[in-house]
Order: structure tokens, then C-alpha cells, then sequence
């Protein structure tokens, strides 16, 4: 049933005359009387009859009247909550796989406490290619990992490199060591690398990753040991606290310059200081 005839209905319902529902609801009253003549043929059965001179409702119109109260109630109610989403463009969000479980749901949480009926489209890709993607517009933010003497994007957090091997693996430094690592572009993968090579240990490079699930899958089986921020750690993997020391990177995040209108200079200011707290806690 036309949601529009309802309510015209319900006019008369309200006042007892064409003339008078016409009126309030900025119809001729020959459109009105329309719009009622294809509702009854639409329900197969008559809505009103004369009383003297006066049209009253006839059952079958007395049953629409209380449904077409509840029709035109709820429509409205879900009318008025879908609204709520016009002009709310998709906020595109890029965060590396490895940052999906302790940085990205952080983000998220005060993206939807700032703005509840936001969309979010998350984009998990190395970093390097989500640079790419705020340099040509395709994202609107994305969380980096970044050099520490850089000024890039909002900081979040911290995060240690890590040496990590399956829980059981037993490290022996006079055979040559099978690594899996990020792919070439990690800062961890080239300062693993050259950890290595200036204390003359001995490598195989076995996996180059670009997802942290390949890389901790591969660890995780005993064929490799590798090297990753502390905040990428997983089930199943240990610490291997006497290999060499790696960097410290910051996570950050960036966001590209056509500014998306939740990323307001303010919010992006408090994400940071919520961020770290909460993370570094």
C-alpha cells in the first residue's frame, strides 16, 4: 500500500470529511478522492459509506485505520533513522595486516564514538601501498609505521622489533638461520638483515611476507624465525630475547590531503592522546 494514501487516509480518519483531509494534507479534493478510490481497489473491499449525510468508516476501513497508524508510525521511525546516513560519505581506512588486532579496533572505537552511524571501508595493504593510496586519493586515512625521526601523520603508539620463532624452537646460531620476514620494504626486514650480516651470523632468507599471517604461520611451524613489531605478536610464538637488538618504529595516522569531514584537526588530536594511552596500557 502507497505510504502517501495511507496518510491521506488517516486524514479523514482525523477529521471525518474529504473536504477538511484534502485541505491538510495540500490535495484537490478530487485528488483526494482518488487516491482513496485506488486504496479500496487495491484492498478489494469499500473504506467508507454515508451515514446520513456524513461519510463514516465502513469495517474493512475501521480495520486500516489502526494499521495504517502502526504502517505510517514505523515508516517514518525507519524513514527518519536511514536519513541520519544522507551526505555521510564512507570513511576509507587503510591499516597494514599487522596492526589489524592492536591498533586498527582503537581507531575504529573512536571513529563510531565521534560519529555512531558512520561507514568505514578497511583497506589492509603494506604501508607502502597505503601511502600510495593517500597520495592518489583513494583512502581518506591510513595507519603507517613510521621512522622515528619522521613527522608523518598523527602518532598513536610505539612499537619494538622483535626477534620470534614457535614456542619450542630451539635456536642453534652455528648452523645457518632460516628467516621469514616482511617483504624488502619492512624496516624490520632490512634491519633483521643487516643485524645479521655485521655480527657475521650466518642467514637463509626462506619467505618474503606481505600479510603478518603468512609470516607467523611460516614461524609458527617451526621453519623460520623472524622478525616483527611486539604489537604484531600471535598465539603460538615466543621471544627470542638473545638475538639482536631492532629498531623502534612509531604507528601513525595519516591522512590525506582532500581531509575527510570526521577527520576533523580537533578528533585527530584526541584519537592520538586516547591511542596511546590506551595501547601503551
Amino acid at each position: 500500500m502507497d505510504i502517501e494514501a495511507l496518510r491521506s487516509f488517516l486524514a479523514f480518519v482525523e477529521t471525518g470529511s474529504f473536504t477538511r483531509a484534502a485541505k491538510q494534507i495540500h490535495r484537490t479534493q478530487s485528488a483526494f478522492s482518488a487516491q482513496m478510490r485506488k486504496l479500496e481497489d487495491e484492498i478489494g473491499a469499500a473504506l467508507f459509506e454515508k451515514e446520513g449525510r456524513n461519510l463514516i468508516l465502513t469495517p474493512a476501513g475501521l480495520r486500516l485505520s489502526s494499521h495504517a497508524k502502526h504502517l505510517v508510525t514505523s515508516h517514518d521511525s525507519a524513514l527518519g533513522q536511514l536519513k541520519k546516513f544522507q551526505s555521510k560519505t564512507p570513511l576509507r581506512l587503510g591499516c597494514p595486516e599487522d596492526y589489524n588486532d592492536a591498533v586498527l579496533p582503537h581507531v575504529v572505537a573512536a571513529l563510531k564514538r565521534k560519529e555512531p552511524t558512520c561507514s568505514i571501508q578497511i583497506y589492509s595493504e603494506p604501508s607502502v601501498s597505503l601511502r600510495q593510496g593517500l597520495d592518489d586519493g583513494r583512502l581518506d586515512a591510513a595507519i603507517l609505521t613510521r621512522s622515528p625521526e619522521s613527522e608523518e601523520g598523527y602518532w598513536l603508539t610505539s612499537d619494538q622489533g622483535v626477534w620470534i620463532a614457535a614456542a619450542h624452537y630451539h635456536l642453534d646460531i652455528t648452523q645457518p638461520l632460516t628467516l621469514a620476514l616482511f617483504q624488502i620494504d619492512c624496516k624490520y626486514h632490512a634491519a633483521a638483515i643487516d643485524s645479521l650480516t655485521k655480527r657475521g651470523i650466518d642467514y637463509q632468507l626462506l619467505a618474503s611476507c606481505n600479510t603478518a599471517s603468512a609470516q607467523r604461520a611460516i614461524v609458527r611451524s617451526g621453519l623460520a624465525i623472524g622478525a616483527m613489531g611486539r604489537l604484531s605478536l600471535g598465539e603460538g610464538l615466543s621471544i627470542l630475547e638473545t638475538m639482536p637488538p631492532l629498531p623502534a618504529v612509531d604507528v601513525v595516522l595519516a591522512v590525506s590531503a582532500k581531509s575527510h569531514p570526521l577527520l576533523t584537526q580537533a578528533f585527530l588530536q584526541q584519537l592520538s592522546d586516547e591511542c596511546n594511552h590506551i595501547i601503551s596500557h
